[in-house]
């Protein structure tokens, strides 16, 4: 029976006050549309204040703090997932490898040692082993054997760059006449011997015919190696970079060498780190 006193409330029926002073009941443990529950006891008599969790300006706050922090996240992996690459002109500063030895060390090496040692016999006279199509009269003939690496560090792909780099050199100054590579490589292999052999003057003679027979005889062998040599200081070193080149008179066996030498920092600690930039 409804008590019609309490605005029709049931029996054991629990009540919300409502604005217009009219009573709602809580049937089945759901309240009237309008209306919301109290948090507290104390405030229980206050009219309940009609509010939507979508439009609560704390809810819209933190929506929007999570979706910068998903957009900040997203494009963090994003960048790190994607590779980019810029073309390097002609005068801009070089990348400087930062654990090993580049493009930074090995061209600079290169260009030093090629060029002192070609201007050093620009006037040399001597006779050519024969005068091979292509050949200018008087101009002797080298057999670039390959680079050698004596160095701690792994060269790569740059040991291939600096005999291309070299070989490419011997050919520009018109001092010297280079035999091609897929002749030398062909001639080892055939002799079944190495660039270390042709020393011993037997396996020099073996690999001298060789050629010949290839019709590419030649006057001069040319041996590059690359060396290096460490100094440390705590965490932080310096690494010495020292490139040979050994020229060998295949007729009287008279040698001559030119080397270049470049010195590189590595910096490990902060302090050498800050030092760097301002050097």
């Amino acid at each position: 029976m409804l008590d019609t006193t309490q605005g029709g409330r049931a029996a054991n029926q629990t009540v919300l006050p409502h604005q217009d002073k009219n009573p709602l009941p809580l049937v089945a443990g759901r309240i009237g549309k309008g209306t919301v529950p109290f948090s507290s006891d104390e405030n229980r008599d206050s009219p309940a204040v009609v509010s939507s969790p979508i439009l609560s300006r704390r809810n819209l706050l933190k929506r929007a703090g999570l979706g910068m922090l998903s957009l900040t996240v997203l494009g963090e992996v994003g960048c790190r997932s994607t590779q980019t690459a810029q073309v390097v002109k002609p005068g801009e500063q070089q990348m400087v490898g930062s654990h090993s030895a580049g493009n930074e060390t090995y061209g600079p090496l290169v260009d030093e040692a090629v060029g002192k040692l070609l201007s050093r016999h620009q006037d040399a006279q001597a006779q050519p082993a024969s005068l091979v199509k292509g050949a200018q009269p008087g101009q002797l003939r080298v057999c670039f054997v390959g680079v050698e690496n004596k160095s701690i560090e792994e060269m790569g792909d740059f040991k291939d760059d600096l005999f291309q780099r070299i070989d490419s050199r011997i050919l520009q100054s018109q001092v010297f006449q280079s035999v091609s590579r897929r002749y030398v490589e062909a001639g080892l292999q055939q002799s079944h011997l190495r660039p270390d052999d042709l020393m011993i003057p037997n396996n020099m003679r073996t690999f001298s015919a060789t050629m010949e027979q290839m019709q590419q005889p030649f006057d001069f062998l040319l041996f590059a190696t690359v060396t290096s040599g460490t100094t440390r200081s705590n965490a932080d070193y310096q690494r010495n970079y020292l490139m040979t080149l050994e020229l060998i008179n295949v007729h009287n066996g008279q040698a001559d060498k030119e080397f270049a030498e470049l010195e590189k920092k590595y910096n490990v600690s902060t302090m050498a780190k800050i030092k760097g930039m301002f050097n």
